[in-house]
């Protein structure tokens, strides 16, 4: 316990967390193990789980045949994001419940996650609301930082784009 403890606290969504919450949090969760290139999860399948990189890597995948549209209908899954020991994804799922905005796969390596339960978590968060609260504006600000990577990528595409044409 006291190992997952400390690989939590390394953790950006639980910065500044107490020894105590982190302990609270290190008992919601179950580790999972995937092989080199298998499925954590589908674009569009349901999200009731955070994940939280243990040892290797994530990838974070699109199908833009999903987008519709004659010119992307066999196109291979599009690789956004590359997550790596001690990031987490999957966080969406504990804000709304929405489907898989992406696909999510073990990389070239073997790969270990923690597997947090939304309804736990959220259950704890709604229990002891100093942790809710902590939890809550640390995965806001990771979200946001991801959104502000992404409008970068965009603008980049954008005006790569329109220097092509």
């Amino acid at each position: 316990m006291n190992n997952l403890v400390n690989f939590l606290k390394q953790g950006d969504i639980f910065y500044q967390l107490t020894p105590t919450q982190l302990e609270m949090i290190a008992n919601l969760c179950k580790e999972a193990a995937f092989k080199p290139g298998e499925t954590i999860f589908k674009e569009n399948s349901d999200s009731k789980e955070l994940y939280v990189i243990m040892d290797g890597e994530v990838e974070i995948s699109i199908d833009p045949s999903l987008v519709g549209g004659p010119d992307v209908a066999n196109e291979p899954h599009r690789v956004i994001a590359t997550m790596r020991r001690g990031q987490s994804f999957g966080e969406i799922a504990l804000v709304d419940e929405g489907l898989r905005s992406a696909s999510a796969q073990a990389g070239k390596s073997p790969t270990r996650l923690l597997v947090i339960p939304r309804d736990k978590l959220i259950m704890l968060c709604e229990t002891y609301p100093q942790l809710g609260y902590r939890l809550m504006n640390n995965l806001a600000a990771d979200l946001a930082m991801k959104i502000r990577n992404t409008d970068l990528r965009v603008r980049e595409q954008l005006l790569y784009g329109l220097k092509s044409k």
